[in-house]
């Protein structure tokens, strides 16, 4: 009998293993069930993400192709406008330069005998100081133009708020109108005039 019990617990210890890989397989079932049930509900919104991001993608690329495209668009402005920095440097430098010598140059003593030599020699004076004048205030617009491109600033209209263009800046680089602006300008001023 004893023998019987022993292999009657035997008996009961494998069924109770038995049920318990059971339930384990069961459970294991159960949740890999649900899992998947939850994962092809998900899926679908999913698969419709992706098809909104496949959408999405492309015109990112499109983006990302009109930046690159503007991208050496905007630094072959800057470097034309270093360019012109760099031309307004030596421009400066050759103003003051000349500035210098003028006033080294320029006659101290107008006394002459004969009252036409003397009339030339003012006249080509006073014609000397002003173009002097004008080289002046070409410096303070130079200077203003140099720091506005420090402050990067330089080629913004600065009436309409727009970017002037850079043949307009190639052409006149101390400016600080767009076309449309100084010919409005201009235009304002003749009916002043006029």
């Amino acid at each position: 009998m004893a023998k019987k019990k022993k292999a009657a617990v035997k008996k009961s210890k494998g069924a109770k293993k038995q049920t318990k890989k059971q339930t384990k397989k069961t459970s294991t079932t159960k949740a890999k069930a649900m899992i998947k049930k939850s994962t092809a509900i998900k899926k679908k919104p999913v698969s419709k993400k992706l098809s909104k991001k496949r959408t999405v993608k492309p015109s990112v690329a499109a983006k990302k192709k009109k930046t690159a495209a503007k991208e050496p668009a905007l630094s072959q402005r800057k470097n034309k406008i270093q360019e012109i920095k760099k031309s307004l440097l030596s421009q400066k430098n050759a103003l003051l330069r000349e500035a210098e010598e003028a006033l080294n140059n320029l006659p101290g003593d107008l006394n002459f005998p004969d009252m036409g030599d003397q009339a030339t020699a003012e006249t080509d004076r006073n014609f000397m100081l002003r173009l002097r004048d004008r080289e002046r205030m070409l410096l303070k617009k130079i200077e203003e133009t140099i720091e506005r491109i420090d402050n990067a600033e330089y080629g913004i209209c600065t009436s309409c708020g727009n970017e002037i263009g850079v043949k307009r800046l190639e052409a006149r680089p101390v400016t600080d109108l767009c076309i449309e602006c100084k010919v409005r300008q201009e235009e304002e001023e003749k009916i002043v005039e006029g």
